[in-house]
């Protein structure tokens, strides 16, 4: 059934309360109420600053980076070990599939 014009756009008029009742009920549910900001009042302590020598941070991290790459180049290594391992299996594989 066909509708005309008019009578769609009376219907569109007509949700259109709707849409601002929902918008403003969902805006109402995540509104911060400001008497209970008001009342929350946070106190904050000093912070003890503590100086700490450059030179100490830097061996640290440079330990810490000389480890890391350290840790890398072993796994790099199995990596390759087990690269290889598979490459032999599958070689072995298509030959035992040959022969069969």
């Amino acid at each position: 059934m066909a509708y005309s014009e008019t009578r769609i756009v009376i219907g569109g008029l007509a949700h259109v309360p709707v849409l601002i009742f929902i918008a403003n009920f969902i805006k109402g549910k995540f509104r911060i109420k400001t008497g209970e900001t008001k009342d929350t009042v946070v106190k904050e302590e000093q912070v003890k600053i503590i100086e700490v020598k450059d030179t100490a941070v830097k061996k640290v991290k440079a330990e810490a980076k000389k480890e890391l790459s350290n840790k890398l180049d072993s796994i790099e290594q199995k990596a390759d070990e087990i690269y290889e391992k598979v490459k032999k299996k599958k070689k072995q594989e298509e030959e035992e599939k040959k022969n069969n």
